[in-house]
């Protein structure tokens, strides 16, 4: 593995029962760019990044961040190297405020920092940082907004804000857009350009406007294996491609 390259896969597969959901994959994903994971349902995009996050255990294959074999650790050890990864779902407490959300990643980074029970007042020191974190994905008016009462878009764009309160090197973004209208999509993809200037991120993503307008290099899975990968120019002028993900018949 060189410098250039912060995580990077080799063969790495993944079996259930006989079942191979992921087949010799092979990822490269270069410091400081965006890497976007596409394919049809069931392709195995989001096997991969739970073999990456740890949530399973890879059958086979290896997995390296910056130069470090970290096939084997525990997802809390990989996100105390700097990966941090969303879901599709959006992943913050309903029943706290926006402020308090972005204040517990904060809190995580802290020595002893699972203590829930410190009082309100000894966590007052975070605050500021909360409110530059908020600021940065344009919910500072809603901080002290009860999270089950913002909008689907305003959710992501504060779990946005928690994933960056744990300061992560390496962003893994599973399906961002998802279930969002025309409006919070292109206002996650803004936000999501930005966080981008100062860390990696790989992201599975099914919005094709999303990817071209992203995504540096594109990785195309097709049953668990890589199909194609280059610029969104290359993947979507792919014959493999078109037939595979966009539907089109074969000659």
């Amino acid at each position: 593995m060189t410098a250039d390259y912060i995580l990077e896969t080799q063969d790495l597969v993944k079996e259930f029962k006989g079942f191979v959901a992921v087949d010799h994959v092979n990822l490269k994903v270069r410091r400081g760019r965006i890497h976007a994971l596409i394919g049809p349902n069931g392709a195995g995009k989001t096997t991969v990044f739970n073999m990456l996050t740890k949530f399973h255990a890879p059958t086979r294959g290896r997995i390296t961040y910056n130069g470090r074999d970290i096939t084997r650790m525990k997802p809390a050890d990989i996100a105390h190297l700097g990966i941090i990864r969303s879901f599709q779902i959006s992943a913050v407490f309903p029943h706290l405020t926006a402020l308090e959300n972005v204040r517990i990643g904060l809190q995580a980074r802290l020595t002893n920092s699972f203590r829930f029970w410190r009082s309100d007042r000894s966590l007052k020191h975070l605050d500021d940082r909360a409110m530059e974190l908020l600021d940065a994905v344009g919910l500072a008016d809603y901080a002290h907004v009860i999270t089950v009462e913002l909008a689907y878009g305003r959710k992501r764009a504060l779990e946005i804000a928690t994933t960056l309160a744990l300061d992560p090197e390496l962003m893994l973004l599973d399906e961002p857009t998802q279930g969002m209208g025309s409006e919070d999509v292109g206002v996650i993809t803004d936000l999501i350009k930005e966080v981008a200037a100062e860390r990696t991120i790989l992201m599975v993503e099914h919005n094709l406007n999303v990817v071209s307008t992203l995504a540096d290099t594109i990785t195309v899975l097709q049953r668990g294996a890589v199909l194609a990968e280059g610029t969104y120019e290359e993947v979507s002028s792919n014959r493999e491609v078109m037939v595979a993900y966009m539907g089109m018949e074969e000659a």
